[in-house]
């Protein structure tokens, strides 16, 4: 269980508040124990607010003192080289281009497909069933460690979790040979940071 402190520092993000990338980043805040502003946005009806410093317009958005910084991988390196204590990403340069690599694959093969279910842009039952079957796919990698391929809660777990506390919303129920995986899901979820980064909208997720 991770221990959230305080540590002091002039930050705001500019967040969805029902949007899985910056729950990734919320996630990162929490886990350093980050004090920050939280703005929420709706992207499709405040883009306005996000023009002058996001030339997309998007969430999430960090600003710390002059640096503006978008794009969620972005962020979450800053952060964790910013505040390195916890450290979530590896120390030596191959373990952390490894790291890279699973969090491209998860955007590749995972947030895509959440993506489309969330636009609604393709056959939804199909999106489902897709997204459900690459994940069961790599349940095997999910039986000998208690986080993704490692020991200690990384940056990999922040970006996956938002997209397993949705699976419910998203109409996915995960088979029995998925059962490494729920147990996995729920130590993300168990984590401290992981419920102070938790909006009022993303915890009525579960409640549907």
């Amino acid at each position: 269980m991770a221990i959230v402190t305080n540590k002091r520092s002039i930050m705001t993000l500019y967040s969805g508040s029902n949007d899985p990338f910056s729950h990734r980043v919320r996630i990162v805040l929490a886990e350093k124990g980050v004090t920050f502003d939280l703005v929420e946005i709706d992207p499709n009806k405040q883009q306005e607010l996000l023009a002058e410093i996001n030339p997309y317009g998007t969430v999430p958005t960090l600003v710390d003192r002059d640096l503006v910084l978008y794009q969620s991988e972005i962020i979450m390196e800053y952060l964790d080289e910013r505040f390195p204590h916890p450290p979530l990403m590896p120390v030596y340069p191959v373990a952390r281009a490894r790291s890279r690599l699973m969090l491209y694959r998860v955007n590749r093969d995972w947030y895509a497909l959440m993506e489309k279910y969330i636009n609604q842009t393709g056959n939804l039952d199909e999106i489902r069933k897709n997204l459900q079957e690459s994940i069961v796919s790599v349940a095997p990698l999910f039986k000998e460690m208690p986080y993704f391929l490692s020991e200690e809660f990384s940056l990999v777990d922040c970006a996956i979790a938002p997209l397993m506390w949705r699976l419910g919303s998203m109409g996915i129920k995960l088979p029995p040979e998925a059962k490494p995986i729920e147990q996995y899901a729920q130590r993300l979820f168990e984590r401290e940071s992981f419920q102070v980064s938790l909006t009022n909208a993303e915890r009525a997720l579960r409640e549907l």
